[in-house]
């Protein structure tokens, strides 16, 4: 008689994660020929190497960590404020009867609006400083946070409110004990989008609020405007890997904290 071990193995290979490296490293490689044959004008695209070299001068630089702590300060900032005010609404909404009907209908008008389309009043109001750019995030935070939010609320059955009521449930209880953890699903996959979305709208608003402050959007347009496309490509390059890390950070710690639900 034979023993099957059911333990899992302690590391899978994923072969989707090879594949995903495929096109990225075929493209690198064409590129380098093309810059290497003369296939384009090195003025235009520079060679991966000058990227490369670039790269190297400008983590040498303190302006560089500088704006780099600049954009994560207002993405951060922007994505807690407006995740808790999100979340609250989300709740509010979800639960009662007389919220959804007073609030939602604005809700939906005001979330068809363009959020780009703020910019003019919001900068009407707080200039072009931190605190118009961090709005301007907590914006683009709240609409998906509260969508989810109230789709995970709604989605409670009547009779596990009706259970509450018979622990006697007060309304933290409710809260923390039902509400929450029955809705985190989606209230983590509202959160995720919400990160993404934080920060696209952070390089955005650096990018069309340039008139003050740093940033990683300030490199990108440094290189427009002394028409440096090694400069602008490596700008690209760090804001794309940043929001890589951004979404895997957050399918981490939804594992870590939803691993009850599996």
């Amino acid at each position: 008689m034979s023993i099957r071990s059911t333990s899992k193995p302690r590391f899978n290979f994923n072969y989707l994660n090879v594949y995903g490296l495929v096109l990225p490293i075929a493209f690198i490689v064409l590129w380098a020929i093309g810059s290497k044959l003369n296939w384009v004008n090195p003025k235009l695209i520079p060679a991966p190497f000058e990227v490369v070299q670039i790269a190297i001068h400008q983590f040498q630089q303190q302006e560089f960590w500088t704006g780099l702590g600049a954009s994560l300060f207002r993405d951060l900032t922007g994505f807690v404020l407006g995740s808790i005010l999100a979340i609250t609404f989300g709740i509010v909404v979800g639960v009662s009867r007389w919220a959804n009907y007073l609030f939602l209908p604005s809700f939906n008008v005001l979330r068809q609006i363009s959020l780009f389309a703020w910019l003019p009043l919001i900068t009407t109001f707080l200039d072009y400083g931190n605190s118009a750019k961090i709005l301007f995030i907590v914006l683009s935070v709240f609409y998906p946070v509260a969508l989810h939010t109230i789709d995970g609320v709604r989605q409670i059955p009547l009779h596990q409110y009706e259970v509450a009521k018979v622990y006697q449930f007060n309304a933290w209880q409710t809260l923390s004990k039902l509400i929450l953890p029955a809705a985190a699903s989606q209230i983590f996959l509202g959160l995720q989008l919400g990160l993404i979305f934080a920060w696209v709208a952070t390089i955005g608003a650096e990018f069309l609020l340039a008139n003050y402050g740093v940033g990683l959007g300030n490199i990108v347009i440094r290189g427009r405007a002394a028409l440096d496309v090694g400069l602008i490509v490596f700008g690209l390059i760090v804001i794309g890997f940043i929001g890589v890390a951004w979404n895997s950070l957050a399918n981490l710690a939804e594992r870590r904290i939803l691993v009850w639900r599996r």
